[in-house]
């Protein structure tokens, strides 16, 4: 589906390199192929081994760049971030990395998840003088470590992690070291690469095919992975606990390229479509797929129930993002800017439509609609994942119970309200059968927005006072 069209949007993604004399160049390819993650800002934090130089604006990758002196941003390590703005946290102040300076040096900081804790953490740390400079919970982080300052640097930043409670992949650089941290249940994803003798840190793999780098491993939740001219280390600043992947990494926000905890994410997600099929058949002449996340999961369909597979729906790639407010009315407008019927294809069919999600429902709506008018007999729906009938606190910018059709309407009346003849969503079995892998380590995912089961929750605090990421 279209996350800026149905608000459904994850709030970043993160690049990191080490070791090498184009990091900043380097650094900007991999935002960009991150930039699915993130299209409201960018940024780029280099160090030469003695200071740390920024640049970041807003907007997408190639337009925060296209002006940028790379000259200026020279140094042998790099950290990037991109991100999307959740209502009421636009501004350049949020755009990530962070960069803080100090008589005892610099530090950088970029993030992707949700600090649950972030509203009580700032308040204890305003009462000890800390002043803030941005809105973003990622900034409390930065205040924990210098407020554990009378220890090492590693000692103090472990310390300040083991504060947190949520879901986070961390990139912290210093002039002479990279930092790497994921929270205890290894909700966000952050993998290692290597090119050549540098070292290279993304949230998608995805990236290291762009740049030419080569996969590793993951980081493994409750580690700290340290990086410097030595080499890399490692170390455990909180015990592991079960792996919780959030499960929309797989269905929706990764690219189908990547390697989400060793489990490719096109493959899973046409072993959804497959599930799906087997769960849910119905009578009908083609299957097709809303572009471009469902398209796995429609093949899957399509390969499991023996109709063929085709583009019933075309995505227009060229559409610029001014449209995208957060009004209803232009979200609505956004899908016949976004989308076109196969009139050729749909027409005098019985058409079954693959998706991966529905949040509100209105887009669904106007995509069946389409289809209808392009001549479709019927459209019969399908969802590649269980509804959501929960809001997200780990970093996706979800929207709240009262807005999601799941937890409002029974699936026939989500059915008739969207205008498909029959309505019918992947069962969490199904779901849980298409990305596990039990001959893998460290496997399990968070399924929390479609059963309000939270592997992390910090009980009666504020968590939607400030900007995620």
């Amino acid at each position: 589906m279209l996350a800026e069209i149905k608000g459904l949007n994850e709030e970043c993604g993160v690049f990191g390199i080490w070791g090498h004399e184009k990091a900043a160049e380097i650094t900007y390819y991999g935002l960009h192929a991150l930039q699915h993650r993130g299209q409201d800002g960018a940024g780029v934090v280099t160090s030469d081994g003695e200071r740390l130089k920024i640049h970041k604006d807003l907007g997408l990758v190639n337009d925060v760049f296209k002006n940028a002196d790379f000259q200026d941003l020279q140094g042998n390590a790099a950290i990037g971030h991109v991100r999307y703005a959740t209502q009421g946290d636009g501004g350049i102040d949020n755009i990530q990395p962070l960069l803080f300076r100090s008589q005892t040096g610099s530090v950088a900081l970029a993030h992707n998840g949700n600090i649950m804790n972030a509203y009580k953490l700032r308040g204890e740390l305003e009462r000890d003088g800390s002043i803030f400079q941005t809105t973003s919970d990622t900034e409390v982080l930065a205040h924990l470590i210098k407020r554990n300052s009378t220890s090492d640097y590693e000692t103090a930043l472990m310390e300040a992690l083991r504060s947190l409670v949520g879901a986070y992949a961390f990139l912290i650089m210093k002039e002479n070291k990279l930092y790497i941290a994921t929270d205890p249940r290894g909700l966000r994803p952050i993998s290692i690469g290597r090119l050549g003798g540098a070292y290279v840190v993304a949230s998608e793999t995805c990236a290291f095919d762009l740049v030419g780098a080569s996969f590793e491993r993951e980081v493994i939740p409750g580690e700290l992975v340290v990086i410097d001219n030595n080499g890399i280390s490692s170390k455990k600043f909180a015990d592991a606990e079960p792996r919780t992947m959030c499960a929309m990494e797989y269905v929706y926000f990764s690219r189908p390229d990547s390697n989400v905890n060793r489990v490719n994410v096109h493959a899973s997600r046409k072993k959804m479509g497959i599930e799906l099929a087997k769960e849910s058949p119905v009578e009908a002449d083609v299957v097709t797929g809303v572009p471009d996340s469902s398209i796995s999961a429609a093949i899957g369909y399509a390969e499991q129930s023996g109709l063929p597979y085709e583009l019933g729906l075309i995505k227009n790639r060229y559409v610029g993002r001014t449209f995208i407010q957060p009004s209803q009315d232009l979200r609505e407008q956004g899908v016949k800017m976004k989308l076109s019927p196969v009139r050729g294809i749909v027409e005098g069919k019985r058409v079954i439509m693959i998706d991966d999600s529905i949040v509100r429902g209105t887009t669904s709506k106007r995509i069946v609609r389409m289809l209808k008018d392009a001549g479709a007999l019927e459209v019969h729906v399908r969802i590649a994942s269980p509804p959501i009938t929960n809001p997200c606190y780990y970093g996706i910018d979800m929207s709240t119970k009262e807005e999601l059709i799941a937890a409002n309407y029974s699936l026939y009346g989500m059915a008739k309200l969207i205008g498909a003849d029959s309505l019918a969503y992947l069962s969490e079995e199904g779901l849980k059968r298409a990305i596990v892998r039990e001959d893998l380590p460290h496997q399990g995912i968070c399924t929390a927005c479609f059963t309000g089961e939270y592997p992390v929750i910090e009980k009666g605090q504020k968590t939607i006072e400030y900007t995620k990421c």
